[in-house]
């Protein structure tokens, strides 16, 4: 009877251990199962997260230029200025962008150094793509109109109003399209995208 129970005694013990052996197994299995997933969930996290900090950060740059453009003149469009090959009171706009994308640690792709392309009447472009994943372009249209219905004592008649608009298009580097490839090899995310920034405000000069 003794030799049985510790016969018994040890087969318990061995179906207990390769029980628990088993569930280890199983529980490495699932996390090698679910690792990819975890790792596609974090990289999209932290990769939208730093898309929409950057987005914020060009909204910051086009609305500060806007407002140094509303107390800029428009006399001088018709004159160029050797700082960059356009009007003054437009390399003054492309430096308050420059600027505060320095000022927010965003890198300025050359655009302090860029030179301006007359695309239209009034509008303005520069190009830079030094050290960056893509092509920053910046355009500038002094002569931008909109209309807007005034308050009292104005009559009740849409009024055209001439702004400034400022468009800033910043190339951002996508590390999503690497990760979700973990999961489907095949998946073909673009490796950048231009994040699109507009602000408009009324010339007052």
């Amino acid at each position: 009877m003794k030799r049985h129970a510790q016969s018994g005694t040890r087969l318990g013990r061995f179906c207990r251990r390769a029980f628990w052996e088993n569930t280890a197994a199983s529980q490495i299995a699932e996390f090698a199962v679910s690792l990819p997933l975890l790792v596609v969930f974090i990289v999209g996290i932290f990769d939208f997260g730093t898309a929409f900090t950057l987005k914020q950060k060009l909204g910051t740059a086009t609305q500060e230029a806007a407002r140094v453009a509303a107390n800029q003149v428009t006399n001088d469009l018709s004159t160029t200025s050797p700082l960059c090959n356009g009007p003054a009171s437009i390399c003054s706009l492309r430096d308050a962008v420059a600027n505060s994308l320095q000022s927010s640690n965003v890198p300025r792709c050359g655009l302090d150094s860029a030179n301006a392309t007359q695309t239209g009447l009034t509008t303005w472009t520069f190009s830079a793509n030094t050290g960056c994943a893509g092509a920053l372009r910046l355009t500038i249209n002094r002569g931008f109109t909109y209309t807007t219905n005034l308050s009292a004592p104005f009559s009740n008649l849409p009024y055209t109003i001439e702004a400034t608009q400022i468009t800033l298009q910043y190339p951002y580097q996508w590390q999503f399209n690497k990760a979700i490839r973990l999961l489907e090899p095949s998946a073909n995310y673009a490796a950048t995208s231009q994040l699109t920034s507009v602000a408009v405000m009324q010339n007052m000069n």
